[in-house]
Formats: C-alpha cells, structure tokens, sequence
C-alpha cells in the first residue's frame, strides 16, 4: 500500500534503506548506447532544491540476481507549501509520485497524487492534465526538472475543479451503492473473485466521522480507502467467503487508484 499519509521526509539514508536501487550508479547491460544515466537520488535532490521532500519510497522485488539495483521504484514527495484548503477544513496535500527504474524500460515518470488531511487518505489522480509528464533517460538537465514541476503545479486548478465539482454532487443511496459496485469491481478485475451487496455496504462504510457524507467526495473517499485496505469480504471461485488483503503492490495500488479516480470523475 503506498504510504501516502506519511507526514515526516526522509533523510537519504532512510531512503536507501527501504530501497537501494535509487541510489544505483550505473545501468544494467540490458541497456541501449543512447541510455544515459542518471540516478534517482540526483532527482530527488534537485527537487529539494524545488521544495519537494520525500515521504515514501518503494522498489519492486528483484525477481532475479540480475535484476537487483536496477528494478522500477517509486518516490512520492510532497511541498508542504502547496497545499489546498476549502471553507469546510478539508485540507489536501498534492503530492508528487515519481517512477523510474535503471534496466531502460523506464523514464523518469511524474504522477500526481493527493493527501487528505481528514481521512489520513492517499488518492491517485488519473486525468489528462497528469498522464504524459516524464523525462528521458537522456538530456536530463535541472532547468527541464523545474519546467516540469512548475507545470504540474500550475495544473493543480484543474484537480481543484474536480474536487469541488465532486463534493457539490450529492448521492442517493442507490447512485452510492452502484457507484461502490463499480469501484469494486475494479478491484476484482481479472480475477475469478465475485462479491455479494454485503461487500458493496462494507466498502461504503465510512472508517471515521470525519469521513461522512452522501457528496460524491467523501463517498468516493471512504469506498477508495476501505477497497485499497481490503475492507471487505469477496468469494472465490469455489464459493468460499475470503477477507481481502491489503494492497501493498505500489504497481497495482496505483493503478487501481488511477481507475477510480476516473470512474468517479465520470459522475460529474
């Protein structure tokens, strides 16, 4: 599960040890003439320079020998500066996902998350202002990094947009409970798994009181986090009743959090 609640950087040392491939000095054989290299903690650096601070980190298990230091990981760094309040308290921290890996499969992709204060929850946003922002392994200068960041954070009044638009939406409980089947059924995709109404209400459930609210904003809030903790029951294929698992697959939560974002951007 990405730890985007965390409130506290990382010194580079904290960061190295929950995943060494950042710091990798050089790229695997597997890569191209044209592949320059470039390791995830200058990035990381240069984005302190920028504001940006790191609270997460993750890397993908090698699975061979061969693969080890070279594997994708994920860097989510958040300003304590950008930050987005409305009149009702609800306090949100936009957020800076950063992928790479040093095989040459991968750029330096920049994603956009979201921190709510309330829910202590973490959101992945999936729109077309945050899909193509990357750089190659290749040209890398500080200047095009500034370029890029100043560029997402001046998109930042798009995702605004959606949230107000989201909680000025209210929901009937039937729009509520289709809308949670919807979310969960992503959750089950291409798996064997099913899930009964029992589910739908569990994942409606909210964790907190500070997380009530028929607006689709804290609907969606409280369905996202009680699928991704694995807060439901599913049954499998033989018809045995299982308890979900958390995800903790960065590759995967992300890309669950991603396609519900863009269903529930869909209601409005």
């Amino acid at each position: 599960m990405l730890d985007l609640q965390s409130s506290d950087f990382l010194s580079l040392e904290e960061i190295k040890e929950k995943a060494p491939s950042i710091f990798t000095t050089q790229g695997s054989k597997d890569t191209s003439d044209k592949y320059t290299h470039i390791p995830t903690d200058t990035v990381i650096r240069d984005l302190e320079l920028l504001g940006w601070g790191v609270v997460d980190v993750k890397e993908v298990k090698a699975r061979q020998e061969n693969t080890k230091g070279y594997q994708k990981h994920l860097v989510v760094l958040r300003n304590d500066d950008v930050v987005i309040t409305d009149s009702s308290g609800d306090t949100v921290y936009p957020q800076i996902l950063l992928t790479n890996s040093h095989d040459g499969k991968n750029s330096f992709k920049f994603q956009a998350g979201l921190f709510r204060m309330i829910c202590e929850n973490g959101l992945v946003i999936a729109d077309e202002s945050f899909e193509d922002y990357s750089i190659r392994h290749m040209g890398y200068n500080f200047e095009s990094l500034q370029s890029l960041i100043k560029e997402m954070v001046s998109n930042l009044n798009v995702t605004v947009d959606a949230m107000n638009k989201m909680k000025s939406k209210e929901l009937q409980m039937e729009q509520q409970f289709g809308f949670a089947k919807k979310l969960l059924d992503i959750r089950i995709e291409g798996t064997d798994n099913t899930y009964d109404d029992r589910a739908v209400m569990e994942v409606l459930k909210p964790q907190r009181k500070e997380d009530e609210g028929l607006n689709l904003w804290a609907v969606f809030n409280r369905v996202q986090e009680n699928i991704i903790e694995g807060n439901f029951n599913y049954i499998t294929a033989k018809g045995k009743v299982r308890q979900a698992r958390v995800i903790k697959n960065f590759k995967q939560d992300m890309d669950i959090n991603k396609k519900m974002f863009t269903t529930a951007l869909e209601l409005v």
